[in-house]
């Protein structure tokens, strides 16, 4: 039985509670909350909420510590952090600055023997094996990510930490004419703006700042300042009817040639009627990994592309091998 605590208390860490159903070898132990933990509603029975003060406590009862920040100003500073104390995992999705949290996590993971897992989810995360898996079959090619139509957690979070912004939801939105231009095998050459254009629906306290929130939005570098970004305020009620599901998905594709007119494209897709809930499920089969991790004594920062199969599953290895033949 693998202990679990979960650390935050929004979207995504109602997906890690909803995933723990589901797995017998979980045991969801406690909730840590920055709010009073006498306000929160969860849905685990049996399990201990307390004030992220109180974290230290649980030392000693916690195998894995299941990060549910966002990654704008969350994760940067709370990974490296916890590592010290706990086996870690998150979902840090800032493509750009991976290396930089994986190098802070790192040092503080080896310089007290924990394991620190970093952008686990389905991108960086599931993507990310398919495009090694894809690359190394294919090497003569070029490789596509598309996301979506769906909405993003953590652009939508970027948005909700502007000043004067109460709510928002953005969407992102692949362009159909490049998705079409790589299963076609014409291995096109875009720029970022020609692959995807994001939705952004804003609810602000006055409108007297829809043009200061608007260019905030628009000039935010790493998240919408290298794309066509529509902005559209609205009031809350319609965001509430109009908004409140979390669907996402997208596509890795790769084109590639293994000889003189003979092309291949490889195609891996998600649809996900809940984007939390998708990748609370990955975070948990390997937070299953960053538990075996820690037994074998392999600490320091991890990604997926560190971990084995076998490690994600709690199936025998002979078995993942006969079941699905």
């Amino acid at each position: 039985m693998i202990n679990i605590g979960i650390y935050g208390y929004g979207n995504l860490a109602k997906g890690v509670e909803k995933a723990v159903l589901k797995n017998d070898d979980f045991k969801l132990v406690a909730i840590f909350t920055r709010r009073d933990p006498k306000s929160l509603k969860v849905s685990s029975p049996n399990v201990d909420i307390l004030n992220v003060s109180d974290i230290k406590k649980y030392k000693d009862k916690i195998d894995v510590l299941v990060l549910c920040g966002g990654s704008l100003s969350d994760l940067p500073v709370q990974t490296p952090e916890l590592v010290k104390d706990f086996n870690v995992i998150d979902s840090f999705d800032t493509h750009k600055n991976i290396k930089m949290h994986f190098d802070n996590v790192n040092k503080n993971a080896l310089d007290t023997n924990h394991v620190g897992m970093i952008s686990i989810g389905w991108d960086p995360g599931l993507f990310s094996v398919q495009r090694v898996i894809a690359e190394s079959v294919l090497p003569d090619g070029k490789s596509y990510t598309f996301w979506g139509k769906g909405v993003s957690q953590g652009h939508s979070d970027a948005i909700r930490r502007i000043k004067h912004v109460l709510d928002a939801r953005q969407y992102t939105v692949p362009i159909d004419d490049a998705i079409n231009q790589v299963r076609d095998l014409k291995s096109p050459e875009f720029i970022t703006r020609d692959m995807h254009k994001r939705i952004c629906y804003v609810v602000i306290d006055d409108d007297k700042y829809k043009d200061e929130v608007e260019k905030e939005i628009k000039t935010m570098p790493n998240y919408f300042a290298d794309y066509d970004t529509e902005v559209n305020f609205i009031s809350q009620e319609e965001l509430n009817k109009n908004h409140s599901g979390l669907p996402h998905g997208g596509f890795v594709l790769r084109s590639g040639a293994t000889s003189d007119n003979v092309n291949h494209v490889i195609e891996y897709s998600l649809k996900l009627d809940s984007n939390p809930e998708f990748t609370a499920s990955v975070l948990l089969a390997y937070a299953r990994a960053v538990a075996k991790m820690a037994k074998r004594k392999e600490y320091g920062a991890k990604t997926v592309l560190d971990v084995t199969l076998k490690d994600i599953a709690k199936e025998d290895y002979f078995d993942l091998l006969t079941s699905r033949i």
